[in-house]
Order: structure tokens, then sequence, then C-alpha cells
């Protein structure tokens, strides 16, 4: 069950988002946390992050010498951070400096929030930190983290892990996926779609997805799923089943189990689980108090079910949750 981060948003001003770059460190990922976390947001009218990058070193070579870093401050930032993403490279089997893992060690021990994209999982574990904590690692590095770190409890093969104060994501793309689902966590279903839009980006990408799928493309056009995901969303709040949804499609509920698989990385239920939650969360954002009408509304049912499920996904009461997030809606 992920933590509730609440003393994030109730921080005054935004929460200190700090990025440690170092040697040979990936720039895709560096790119998707400045991306997320680091730009101004005049479409929401307010700044969600304050962000900062920092390094050991004066100049930092970012991986294979494609350019040098230079300019960010020093490694002390690192202390005021909270949220910390800890440095990925390729060359995993490398150990990082010294410096680095204190430093991650010092905000782990002080309550911040750790963050790990790709290879950044081997840091987390390097620093001692993962020990007996779920994370997940890219599938190409899966059998090397598990044979070195075998306190971690890693799960091979979904884009990301929300272990509450830890998280990780699997691979580069997934660094944006988990990105997108920290900001839904701590500034609602809302201000994440915002900045997803910004990005040209799915909005929501369950961590449990496949880090990889089958068939990427479809091979034939008529096999799009696109049609009756957008026939499914505009009737959330009716009583859908995966087999009406097989119906619609003309298909076989198997073939549509496989297909779901091979274009989504996911099951019909969970597809049509998570959107029925994420109208829920944008009804109670939106100002709709009475949850029974949200759990109606939704296609959840009941206010039970609406609870188990918004606790499950984000770790708090739908109570809770409009607290948090009701009055960022203008």
């Amino acid at each position: 069950m992920p933590q509730d981060s609440s003393h994030l948003a109730a921080a005054t001003g935004p929460s200190r988002v700090v990025v440690i770059v170092d040697e040979n460190s990936n720039p895709f990922e560096l790119g998707c946390a400045t991306e997320v976390f680091g730009l101004r947001r005049p479409e929401i009218g307010r700044d969600l992050y304050d962000f900062c990058l920092c390094s050991p070193e004066p100049r930092t070579l970012m991986r294979d010498g494609f350019f040098t870093l230079t300019g960010v401050t020093g490694l002390e930032a690192a202390d005021s951070a909270d949220t910390l993403i800890v440095p990925n490279r390729p060359d995993v089997d490398v150990p990082r400096r010294p410096a680095v893992l204190d430093a991650i060690r010092r905000a782990h021990a002080r309550g911040a929030r750790l963050v790990g994209f790709c290879s950044g999982a081997f840091t987390l574990a390097e620093a001692g930190v993962l020990d007996g904590r779920r994370a997940t690692a890219h599938w190409q590095w899966a059998e090397s983290f598990r044979a070195r770190f075998p306190a971690v409890r890693l799960e091979e093969g979904v884009l990301f892990v929300d272990d509450g104060d830890i998280l990780t994501a699997a691979g580069s793309a997934a660094a944006l996926d988990l990105g997108l689902h920290i900001v839904r966590r701590d500034h609602g279903a809302e201000i994440a779609n915002s900045v997803s839009r910004r990005l040209v980006f799915a909005a929501h990408r369950d961590g449990g997805q496949q880090q990889f799928i089958e068939r990427p493309v479809p091979n034939i056009r008529d096999e799009s799923l696109a049609p009756l995901l957008a026939w499914a969303q505009g009737r959330l709040d009716a009583p859908l089943t995966v087999s009406d949804l097989a119906a619609h499609a003309s298909v076989s509920p198997a073939t549509l189990h496989r297909r779901f698989r091979a274009q989504l990385g996911t099951t019909p239920l969970a597809w049509l689980t998570g959107e029925r939650l994420a109208l829920a969360c944008r009804l109670i954002e939106q100002g709709e108090s009475r949850f029974e009408i949200v759990a109606r509304c939704s296609g959840l049912g009941t206010v039970a079910n609406l609870r188990t499920l918004m606790r499950r996904a984000t770790g708090l009461a739908p109570s809770q949750y409009r607290k948090r997030f009701g009055q960022h809606v203008g």
C-alpha cells in the first residue's frame, strides 16, 4: 500500500525535488525528471515543485561522453530534498561514489522520498535502502540485480513500483509513467492529466503493466483497441463487463484478453477498473462531495467499493482525497 504523502502537499510552497547527476548518467531520464518536475506550469497557475539538479563534481561527463554538464549546485542540495531522484547509468557493475550513497542514506533517514529511474534501482540497492523493500528494474538487468541484491523484493516485468517512500521505474520510458504517478499522488488526477497533456503522453499507465508488449503496433488496423476504449470511456457509469466489451468488439472474451495484453500490457478488467477509478478521482476533485454519487457515476457501484479501490490505488480514503485535492480545482 503506498504511504500517504500528504506531508508533501501540506508543506509551505512547492515541495523540493532534487536530482543527483553523476558520472555517466543517462540524459533521457534526466530529461524526464526535468520535464515532469522542473518546468513552470502557467497553464495550472502555480509551480508544482521546486526543482534542482546537483552533482558531486563541478563538471559531470554524461553517458558515453555525449556532453558535459556544468553549472549545477553541489551534492549538499540533496540534504534539502523532499524527493530525491538518484543517478542511473548503463554500467551498473561500477560502484557509485561513497558521497552519493551517503547522501541517499541521509535523505532516507530523515524521511525524504527516494526515486530510482531505470538502473537507479541499483544505486538505491547499493546504498542499502532497498533491503526488504519492493522494487523493479529493467528486464535486461533483472537477473543481475537479483543476484547482487537478494534482500530486495524485485518485481520483474512491471513498469514501476510504488513502495511508499521509495519508488522505482523499470526503464527509460517508464520514468515518465512513474513521474506522472508521483504528480498524481501529490496533486491529484486533474493536475497529472494537465502535465501529461503538455507532454503529449498517456495520462495513466498502471505500474503493474508489462515493461514490453508482444506487438507495440497492431499488424491489422481493425484490431486496434482505440475505438473500443473510446466507446467504453463514454459509458463508465453503465454496468459494463468484460463480456460487454468483447461483444461490442465482436470478439470472444479470450480474444479480447489477448489483444489487451498485446496492445496495452494489461487485462480488460484491470483497464476498466483503472478508468473508473480515474473518473471517480476527477469527480471528487471537481467538487462532488456525495460519495454514493461518485461511486455510481464512475461505475464503481458502492461507496465501500470506491473506498477500497481508492485506498489501494492512492493510499487515501475518499474523504482524505477530497481534503487534499478538492481545493486544487479552480
